[in-house]
């Protein structure tokens, strides 16, 4: 397996088209679908089949996010929503981001006068290629659940809502969240996720490789398919990625630097200070022991009449 991208090395070349490139200019046509189908499929354990792409913040981005974040937001089969996401550089605040993206369609994909009945399934799938939080796996899963403080059973849907809603457990009605930190992934692919998580981390695609979507991306998403001037775009991405990479660990590296010279700085200017201050206390009490008078050691030391009491 090629080794993980480093702080400041270059994009590893390969056969196969970035998955971020590929969701910006490629995955959205309805013929290649099923790349996307199939990403979806392994992911979720369930069979996912997308009728259709709607409007996603990637029409709204600035420049930054041209090549640090990328989006899709599909609509499948049974009317849910799935925003996939791929983030290249650090976002401290990403966990909220998630939950901001999930509200939002939650509330955009309602209309005024509907009942509550009609909100709508939210997947949020987050391709993350920065470390996000402190854990040990590369694939998160978040759902929501409600849990009985004294008994700690897990509170369960009516029959009637079940059969109404059509899910099986209150946590169906929530957003769910995935997070794959596909950076972290440094082994061989043993399943089907394992061997997407390898495509979205080396961008090779493992010619024993068999999970759904995965054909589909070996045949529709090859370098050698691009015509010249989206070839040359392609790698302006990728030069793009890299400087923004580069440019953000420059800042913390200086960032650092300067901290640690304005802590040298402050220290000493702190040693300094307490070491006068240690001076005045030997002289007041030396001058306390012969008995002058507080207000006379005051003056001359600078000490309080209380900080002399204490000496």
């Amino acid at each position: 397996m090629k080794e993980n991208i480093k702080e400041g090395d270059e994009l590893m070349a390969s056969n196969y088209i970035r998955f971020d490139w590929a969701m910006k200019r490629l995955l959205r046509n309805k013929a290649n679908f099923g790349v996307l189908e199939g990403f979806l499929t392994t992911l979720l354990n369930e069979n996912i089949v997308i009728q259709k792409l709607l409007e996603s913040e990637s029409n709204q981005e600035e420049e930054f996010d041209k090549y640090n974040r990328v989006d899709i937001l599909a609509e499948n089969s049974k009317g849910e929503l799935i925003l996939i996401e791929v983030q290249n550089n650090n976002e401290y605040a990403y966990f909220q981001r998630m939950l901001f993206g999930t509200s939002k369609l939650v509330t955009e994909y309602i209309n005024r006068g509907e009942g509550y009945e009609k909100v709508r399934k939210v997947y949020s799938v987050n391709i993350v290629y920065f470390s996000l939080g402190n854990g040990k796996d590369v694939v998160y899963h978040g759902k929501t659940e409600f849990r009985g403080i004294h008994q700690g059973d897990i509170l369960e849907l009516t029959p009637f809502q079940k059969q109404t809603f059509k899910v099986d457990a209150v946590s169906q009605l929530y957003p769910e969240y995935y997070i794959l930190k596909v950076n972290d992934f440094n082994q061989i692919a043993k399943s089907p996720l394992e061997e997407w998580i390898y495509y979205l981390n080396t961008g090779d695609i493992p010619d024993n490789a068999t999970a759904p979507g995965l054909t589909e991306a070996r045949e529709r998403l090859k370098l050698d398919r691009m015509t010249k001037d989206e070839l040359n775009a392609y790698y302006r991405h990728l030069d793009n990625i890299v400087i923004l990479r580069d440019n953000i660990y420059t800042e913390r590296a200086e960032g650092r630097m300067e901290g640690r010279m304005e802590g040298r700085i402050e220290g000493r200017m702190e040693g300094q200070a307490e070491g006068r201050l240690e001076e005045k206390k030997a002289s007041a009490s030396k001058m306390k022991s012969l008995n002058i008078p507080f207000d006379t050691i005051s003056q001359v030391t600078g000490l309080t009449i209380e900080e002399i009491k204490e000496l």
